[in-house]
């Protein structure tokens, strides 16, 4: 019995080329098969079908089609955010520049938890996370795994500058930012109320006024629901006056900054001492892509640790640089290759280009809405995110209407409830969604009869 091939040294790009043709083979025939946003019937007849396709998934004799099988089945049965009625969450569809660069990290396999597991990748990634935190006005970034993880770093050196903080936070704020408090062991959070989907600057003031010891305010630039952008020069106004330090989440609104047309919207976002940016929203990047910017390099220290069979002081006096301290992992894959060809190619007008795509296209949704005799929009688009209900309609009827476009495999919506009502949401990310595929998102929600 032979070896099965590798993916990196010198015999890995012919191993890989067939195997790539098989993927992309399985990939369209999968995608062929769903026939839409995402498959048909439901979570059971979805769980079967894959179930009756992959068989034993560990026989005691190996499978040579396995690749193709399980590569089609998977592709039959996604949800797809490259279909333009897949506009339910803050999941884009990735680049295939950046796709072509996941795969070559993932061939090589490079781990930036040492210098001699990747000595390129880690130099890469101090060019691209300084880059970017400078975008920010931050000095350095560190990457993540997303906007939870960038969260509860943010909270971690809150903690270790300051000791035993105290988070506030709107009602509206990101689920990850209460739940790093209980995994951080911090005192519960303090959530001011956001009657408008924003943090409202006077019940900060207030707030920050009756409490005692240290906080960290964490406004958000694009909410999880509405993606709305809160009022970020006056909530750093009111940081600097009681001393409290500020971290904005703009894991969704972060990729505005790439956009001449709006980036203004996020003034302020260089006063905050932390900053969290999410490229697989608003970059296009495979999951997983998300960085933490960081203004004061000192707050860093608090990650420094020693291994010395990654970390040696002798090396580390030596020269050789100490990636320890880049995270909270250990091993941990170079997703900064995919981010740095997507810069590398498309440069920042490319990346703007794309930005004012989709929040065009998101305004061009609402127009369509407010015209619409049995819709109603909830309010202009800030970002990308379009909220709409049918008409008078009450809300489990909304709820009920979003399951059977799942169920049916028609369109993938999202669910928001404001102003005590629930509301359908649609979450442009992708930038070759046309005028007519809007109207096709919209069309069931016209008065069909949910089950």
């Amino acid at each position: 019995m032979s070896l099965p091939s590798l993916a990196s040294g010198p015999q890995g790009p012919d191993a890989l080329r067939p195997l790539l043709a098989t993927v992309l083979d399985a990939l369209a025939e999968g995608t062929r098969a769903r026939g839409g946003p995402l498959p048909a019937g439901g979570p059971q007849t979805v769980a079967a079908r894959l179930r009756s396709t992959v068989g034993d998934i560990l026989p005691d004799d190996g499978d040579p089609n396995a690749l193709h099988t399980l590569v089609r089945a998977l592709a039959e049965g996604a949800a797809d955010p490259a279909d333009p009625l897949c506009a339910a969450h803050l999941h884009g569809p990735p680049l295939a520049v950046a796709t072509a660069a996941d795969l070559a990290a993932s061939a090589l396999n490079p781990s930036l938890d040492s210098w001699d597991q990747a000595p390129a990748a880690s130099e890469l990634e101090t060019l691209v996370t300084r880059a970017l935190a400078r975008e920010t006005g931050a000095t350095d970034a560190l990457v993540t795994t997303g906007g939870t993880e960038s969260n509860l770093l943010a909270l971690l050196l809150a903690r270790e500058t300051l000791g035993p903080v105290r988070l506030v936070c709107s009602t509206a704020a990101h689920h990850s930012l209460p739940r790093a408090t209980w995994l951080l062991g911090l005192p519960e959070p303090v959530l001011v109320p956001a009657p408008h989907g924003t943090l409202d600057p006077a019940a900060l003031d207030h707030t920050l006024t009756t409490l005692t010891g240290p906080a960290l305010v964490a406004a958000t630039a694009g909410t999880t629901d509405a993606g709305l952008i809160d009022p970020l020069p006056a909530l750093a106004d009111i940081c600097t006056t009681h001393g409290a330090r500020l971290h904005i989440d703009a894991a969704y609104g972060g990729g505005l900054l790439f956009s001449d047309r709006h980036r203004p919207a996020l003034t302020g976002l260089d006063r905050a001492h932390t900053v969290t940016l999410d490229l697989h929203k608003l970059g296009w990047q495979p999951v997983a892509a998300g960085l933490l910017t960081v203004r004061d390099p000192h707050d860093l220290h608090a990650l420094h640790h020693r291994a010395d069979y990654l970390s040696a002081t002798d090396d580390t006096e030596a020269g050789i640089p100490d990636l320890l301290g880049r995270s909270l992992r250990t091993t941990r894959r170079p997703d900064i290759l995919k981010i740095a060809v997507t810069l590398k190619t498309l440069g920042r007008s490319g990346l703007g280009a794309l930005v004012d795509q989709v929040c065009a296209r998101a305004h061009q949704l609402a127009d369509l809405i407010e015209a619409h005799p049995t819709l109603e929009l909830h309010s202009r688009p800030t970002i990308s995110t379009v909220l709409f209900r049918p008409t008078d309609a009450p809300d489990d009827t909304v709820a009920a209407l979003r399951r059977t476009l799942l169920h049916d495999g028609h369109a993938v919506l999202g669910r928001a409830r404001l102003d005590g009502r629930l509301w359908l949401k649609a979450t442009l990310l992708n930038p070759h969604t046309r005028p007519g595929d809007l109207a096709a998102l919209l069309k069931p929600a016209e008065g069909s009869t949910p089950r």
